[in-house]
């Protein structure tokens, strides 16, 4: 382990922030990297418990108290050869991941928990910076030819993983760069594109091939899938969740995600600002309170609203574990982000009822009413409208972050593959109703993390491999909770 006793003798350390004034001035990443010492310190925190749940919290299995011990020893190059050998990403998920091992580790039990998404985030750092993280193309090709459609972050680690096995593999992406969610759902502040880039790159001169504007069903025929061996379908769950009342259809009323993916334009200078997506001198009201509503909030700071409301549903959140949600769980306690530092206005226990117009038929307001949550055991919690609670709030930009329904159809419907009732691929063991079909990510598991697509994204190559090859060297985690690296 790393040091006896050190989770007694140091305390937590996190990454500094950059002041709020300074950092809504633009979009880049605002965090400051501790010291090196510091480091080795958080490493140090970690108890190498003899039954480690800090890997049953991280989907990806990543072996956690073996990194920690080689950065509190400063072998930082071990450090990343054992992060690499479970996560294709860890840049990715060192920034964007909620840190569901944290959440499990047995020190956070009585402490705060080891720093865990934040030691990921610099052994990785500190491997590009050493020039560790070089592209390792595979020495024999197989002749197996792969189409991976999408390239989120399932995609991206589906395609790096059967590359690794020795076939060629073909992204396709439907935008005009690559990245998918990574690079137009999530905000320059929160990851900034260059490092997605910087990633690429090594993909590229791996051998991976990458084609953009490419949409499968649409400007490239399906029939060109034919060629393949196999097609893994990434392409994440797409549809938005609309909030179907009365003056839904007004100008003003956007889709978070359109929002977000626009500045995200903006600032990579493939678009220019457009005025009904711009908060601006605006009063925004963020209607849902998870990260795509927190990365709105943060996008409205930075365009310079004049007011921002954060809008969710469900009841304000304990600042604590309760019974009903123990460890090594994740805790459904209330979450305040560096967004809603910003500066917030947050409303929990509310319903919006109606967007009102003006005459020019653009949103000046809203009326919602509260609402509270009856609790009768075994059964559902059922929503119960509290009357006289109406009220009207200004608005001129209301941004809805209500979440996903699932995959596009066109595609799927051209493939013939089938679907459940909540528009997820039918799979098993990643091999869709189709048998060279494969699928991974939110497109088969429904929307979820980050962390999860990449999961996903191994582990359908594993199975892709094994289905072309009748065998897979490829690590996975099909024999047990951890993974098993050859």
């Amino acid at each position: 382990m790393g040091k006896l006793k050190g989770f007694i003798e140091f305390e937590r350390t996190e990454e500094g922030l950059v002041p709020v004034k300074k950092r809504v001035k633009n979009y880049k990443e605002f965090t400051l990297k501790p010291s090196d010492k510091k480091l080795k310190e958080q490493g140090g925190r970690c108890m190498d418990c003899g039954v480690p749940f800090c890997h049953s919290g991280c989907p990806l299995g990543n072996l956690i108290p073996d990194f920690n011990d080689a950065v509190y020893n400063n072998e930082w190059e071990k450090a990343l050869y054992i992060l690499h050998s479970t996560n294709n990403f860890p840049e990715f998920t060192g920034r964007l991941c909620p840190a569901p091992c944290e959440a499990a580790c047995v020190l956070g039990i009585i402490n705060p928990p080891v720093s865990i998404e934040m030691i990921e985030k610099y052994i990785v750092e500190r491997g590009f910076e050493e020039g560790w993280i070089k592209a390792n193309p595979p020495s024999i090709r197989t002749g197996k030819k792969i189409a991976v459609v999408g390239s989120g972050p399932a995609g991206l680690a589906a395609a790096q993983q059967l590359n690794k096995a020795g076939h060629y593999v073909d992204v396709y992406e439907r935008d005009s760069k690559i990245g998918g969610l990574l690079r137009y759902g999530i905000p320059d502040f929160k990851m900034e594109k260059n490092i997605i880039d910087r990633r690429l790159s090594i993909l590229e001169e791996e051998g991976i091939n990458f084609f953009t504007d490419k949409e499968v069903g649409k400007n490239y025929s399906v029939e060109n899938l034919k060629k393949y061996d196999s097609i893994v379908l990434c392409g994440g769950a797409t549809i938005k969740r609309n909030l179907p009342i009365k003056g839904s259809n007004l100008d003003g009323v956007k889709q978070a995600m359109d929002f977000l993916k626009l500045q995200n334009e903006v600032v990579d200078g493939l678009n220019t600002a457009s005025e009904p997506l711009n908060a601006k001198d605006k009063n925004v009201i963020v209607i849902g309170g998870g990260d795509t509503g927190s990365d709105c909030i943060g996008t409205s700071n930075r365009q310079e609203a004049k007011s921002v409301t954060n809008f969710e549903i469900m009841s304000k959140p304990s600042e604590n574990r309760t019974n009903e949600n123990p460890w090594p769980y994740w805790p459904f306690k209330l979450k305040t982000t560096s967004s809603h530092e910003e500066g917030i206005h947050r409303e929990w226990s509310i319903l919006t009822k109606e967007f009102i117009g003006d005459e020019n038929g653009k949103v000046k307001s809203l009326k919602t009413i509260e609402v509270e949550w009856i609790k009768k055991e075994g059964e559902r919690p059922q929503l119960k409208e509290i009357e006289g609670s109406e009220k009207l709030w200004p608005c001129d930009l209301a941004l809805l972050a209500l979440g996903f329904t699932g995959h596009e159809p066109d595609l799927i419907d051209k493939l013939n593959l089938e679907t459940n009732t909540s528009n997820q691929i039918v799979t098993n063991m990643y091999q869709t109703s189709v048998s060279n079909i494969f699928s991974a990510g939110d497109m088969r598991r429904g929307q979820s993390l980050i962390v999860w697509a990449i999961s996903e994204g191994r582990e359908a190559a594993y199975q892709v491999d094994k289905y072309l090859m009748g065998h897979s060297k490829l690590e996975t985690k099909e024999k047990g909770d951890l993974p098993t690296v050859s």
